[in-house]
């Protein structure tokens, strides 16, 4: 058997283990989401709503990258962009587990199980209901759940045309052998882009922090991109050296490639830092309660004590940004492929 065909089969069987190991998860996934809407529970929901977000943010982080790296005619990275382009090809079936998410609110008793806003008779801290929320009702032209479900269409539209057009240029450009494949694609780059990030944007206001209706940020988008850059970064270098040791692209990925996307991982963990000191200390120094409850919260409990979550803020401090930090300043850490391949790990990890 050639080197070719035993990277095939190699391909398929862990195509055909992950398929199996999907569909398990799947099915548990339904199991805990209709369990949770029969006794009220939100976790399973959010459980649902966290698991799309992780692959949703690793899929928004390679479509920037191949938009990116048309953009700026990055030749480097055509040795493996065709690994990010079967990666952004998940935005119609991650759509489709996003629909039960979008139908509950219609069909189930308390529509506000999930997003609190949505359930207008819902009774909230202090007394009275979302339908009297003085902030929810400055809000409520945006937050309604109508328009809600109709951006959440429109932004699986987005991302999915983007990743069908940037991979039929590609693969056009490699049936036909046509330059103009390549130039339409930069093009096409240079729009994208902007409706990527409006989309991106879009996305984590809506699902992620209106979770908590009253609270204010005008950086949670970048923030979210930020994330989702790292996160899509490490996945990538993990999948290159997966397919550099056995498959396609062994004896094609350098270590010039392994150095570039570590030290993009590297610049990606401090700015991810960075935003999100940036808004601790903004937030801190206003002291205005709609921003500083969203801390205060996962910080001390109601009598002062320190609560679980001050010690996940801690580990994202130490852990999710120092030591990948540190440990990505050293050069050999960048272009040792048993490296690489460890601090990839443990950022996605923590992502997670």
């Amino acid at each position: 058997m050639s080197a070719t065909q035993e990277s095939t089969s190699g391909a398929r069987n862990y195509g055909l283990i992950s398929l199996v190991v999907g569909i398990i998860g799947l099915v548990i996934g339904a199991f805990g989401l209709i369990s949770g809407l029969g006794d009220g529970n939100v976790r399973p929901l959010l459980s649902w709503l966290l698991g799309i977000s992780f692959w949703l943010s690793i899929a928004i982080g390679m479509l920037f990258m191949v938009l990116l790296f048309y953009i700026f005619h990055a030749k480097w990275a055509t040795a493996f962009r065709r690994i990010l382009e079967h990666g952004i090809c998940v935005f119609p079936y991650l759509g489709i587990l996003f629909l039960p998410l979008l139908i509950i609110p219609f069909v189930y008793e308390d529509p506000g199980i999930l997003w609190k806003w949505m359930g207008v008779d819902r009774e909230i801290v202090g007394g009275g209901t979302v339908s009297g929320d003085p902030l929810y009702l400055h809000k409520s032209p945006y937050l309604n759940i109508g328009f809600f479900t109709v951006r959440a269409i429109g932004v699986f539209v987005v991302f999915a045309a983007l990743a069908f057009f940037l991979r039929r240029f590609s693969f056009n450009m490699d049936k036909t052998g046509d330059i103009r494949n390549f130039h339409n694609a930069r093009i096409f780059s240079a729009l994208g882009i902007f409706f990527c990030a409006a989309a991106m944007t879009v996305a984590s206001i809506d699902w992620f922090k209106s979770l908590e209706y009253h609270w204010f940020s005008t950086m949670y988008g970048v923030w979210f991109f930020a994330a989702s850059m790292r996160v899509a970064l490490s996945v990538t270098l993990i999948l290159l050296v997966v397919y550099s040791a056995r498959g396609p692209l062994k004896g094609l990925f350098t270590q010039g490639h392994r150095y570039d996307l570590a030290c993009m991982m590297g610049a990606f963990t401090i700015f991810w830092a960075y935003i999100s000191f940036s808004q601790y200390f903004i937030i801190y120094n206003a002291n205005i309660p709609e921003e500083t409850f969203w801390y205060s919260i996962r910080e001390v409990n109601y009598d002062g004590s320190l609560n679980s979550w001050w010690w996940v803020t801690m580990a994202l401090i130490f852990f999710h940004f120092l030591l990948p930090f540190l440990f990505l300043l050293w050069y050999k850490n960048k272009v040792t492929v048993k490296r690489t391949d460890y601090i990839a790990s443990w950022i996605n990890a923590f992502h997670l």
